[in-house]
């Protein structure tokens, strides 16, 4: 059993003893200690609370809404919804904050408490840490019966969030309803099931071929939108003469594409299609995580804008748009920001997005793709003895490569002219994960093979 606390929430497997999975108990100490300070900071006990579908759903959800009760919060419960829709509540309830149940992309034996601030946004490590802290010694007061807080049940925000996606300005749902797409879609069997169908109806799209979109919480697949768990979506666009197909993961929040041709549009190529739209409309700056393609960057500057590397993590990048006043941002894994909706990853926006790009190129998927920057990346790792001192190592990488272009924000990204390679160690075993890009696949592996060599080189001595 696992239990992580993280800036990411509280994220774990259920059941087991107490510390070492997600059970009841640490359900409701760090339910408690999130509501007790959202209420201590403000005043206000509004609280909004959202879920996917997944098989442990009801059972934290009732052990949520219960403790929020018992510190006297009151409880907006939107039931069945998505990351992005909760958070686009929180600010429209004038809510104190959110809570999100969803293990993201991890399997169904997972679940997860991700909490957000009075904005809608996740809260930053700083108060995670003062959540964690608060949660371990229960250093409060429960309410006393005539102080328990309400529940209101609200299914009213998935059209409400559909509403927000059609009133975006570069949103063409006649261009769209003209395209006369056919659309493939796999939402595992979550809430992505009710959600993008619901949207793709509400933007024209009339021929819609569903799979695994019952939201039941049996996952048909591993949730995690990669291609080598896509095989049946690939099928479905394929079988169907589908124009795409669109996957996103259990809480929404990463989307991914097919092709016509089967083939994946890639997962890193998700944001640089919609930054692409974007830019092409308003002239801004772009933001995304270092470990996230070199594409963004090239359209960026394609289309006169400046491009700003964050720290991997939603929180790092949102900070750092803000910073910039970047006009889109997100991450390579299917995650899209888009400020003039939200400061959150929202497959609903990038699906209405991309297919308003698509409708106005009138190009198959496959030739718009082809148009786009092409880089390949490659994923290891060096899996490392615990007493070693992976920050030496890290510090000996750097100093090796100090003339080169580099980054220390997060770890190591070393900057070549055609590649580049980024170090990252693990903050929860001792291995250092290195990701690589290069303009082929067999150079972004090349490059990685040869920076893993040079740190067993530098570990041998």
């Amino acid at each position: 059993m696992t239990l992580i606390k993280s800036i990411s929430g509280i994220r774990g497997t259920i059941g087991g003893r107490a510390s070492e999975g997600l059970t009841p108990i640490d359900i409701v100490k760090f339910t408690a200690a999130f509501g007790k300070i959202l209420i201590g900071k403000s005043g206000n006990r509004k609280i909004v609370l959202g879920r996917d579908a997944r098989e442990s759903g009801e059972m934290v959800s009732n052990l949520v809404v219960g403790t929020l009760q018992s510190i006297g919060a009151e409880v907006i419960n939107l039931g069945l919804s998505t990351t992005p829709t909760v958070e686009i509540a929180v600010p429209l309830e004038n809510a104190a904050g959110g809570i999100i149940l969803t293990a993201s992309h991890n399997p169904g034996q997972w679940n997860a408490l991700k909490l957000l601030n009075e904005k809608g946004e996740f809260i930053s490590d700083i108060e995670g840490k003062e959540v964690l802290t608060l949660g371990e010694s229960l250093d409060f007061d429960f309410a006393e019966v005539q102080d328990l807080g309400k529940v209101i049940n609200d299914e009213s925000y998935l059209q409400k969030h559909i509403d927000a996606v059609l009133a975006l300005e570069y949103v063409d749902v006649e261009a769209i309803r003209n395209a006369n797409f056919k659309v493939a879609v796999d939402a595992v069997n979550s809430t992505g099931g009710i959600f993008i169908p619901a949207l793709l109806k509400a933007l024209g799209v009339e021929t819609i071929f569903k799979i695994h979109c019952e939201p039941n919480g049996k996952f048909p697949h591993n949730p995690e939108p990669l291609k080598e768990h896509l095989t049946d979506l690939s099928a479905a666009v394929l079988e169907n003469g589908a124009d795409l197909g669109i996957a996103v993961d259990p809480d929404v929040d990463r989307l991914v594409f097919m092709m016509e041709d089967g083939e994946l549009f890639g997962e890193e190529y998700t944001l640089v299609a919609v930054a692409d739209y974007i830019l092409s409309k308003k002239k801004g700056n772009t933001v995304s995580n270092l470990s996230s393609t070199r594409a963004l960057r090239d359209v960026t500057l394609a289309h006169g804008g400046e491009y700003f590397a964050a720290a991997v993590g939603e929180v790092n990048v949102v900070t750092k748009m803000k910073e910039v006043d970047a006009v889109i941002g997100g991450e390579g894994n299917g995650g899209v920001i888009y400020p003039a909706s939200h400061y959150g990853r929202d497959a609903l926006v990038g699906v209405a997005i991309l297919l308003s790009h698509l409708a106005k190129l009138g190009k198959k998927m496959s030739e718009y793709r082809a148009e786009l920057p092409q880089y390949y990346m490659s994923k290891n790792k060096i899996t490392l003895t615990p007493e070693l001192d992976i920050d030496g190592l890290l510090d000996a990488m750097q100093k090796n490569y100090a003339h080169e272009n580099h980054s220390t924000i997060d770890g190591l990204k070393i900057d070549f002219e055609n590649e580049w390679v980024h170090l990252r160690k693990s903050n929860t075993e001792p291995i250092i994960r290195i990701y690589s890009e290069g303009p082929t696949p067999e150079a972004a592996e090349a490059i990685a093979q040869k920076i893993m060599n040079e740190m067993q080189e530098i570990i041998s001595k």
